[in-house]
């Protein structure tokens, strides 16, 4: 096992992203598109506006609810 508490523990050639690499995109700023797909909605006219709304009311926080 790693010393590393962000590893780990079976190799990265057995198909397990390292944490490492998983990542929210904390930097980024979320588009209407990003909330809509990581709600599991199809992106329409309709699921877009919503979500523009909901990130000009809460920012970024509406994207991290959806996200686990």
């Amino acid at each position: 096992m790693s010393e590393d508490p962000e590893s780990v523990s079976a190799p990265e050639a057995s198909g397990i992203t390292p944490d490492r690499l998983l990542h929210t995109g904390g930097s980024d700023r979320p588009s209407a598109e990003d909330l809509v797909l990581a709600s599991g909605r199809d992106v329409t006219p309709e699921t877009l506006e919503r979500a523009r709304r909901k990130l000009a009311d809460e920012g970024r926080s509406a994207l991290d609810r959806q996200l686990p």
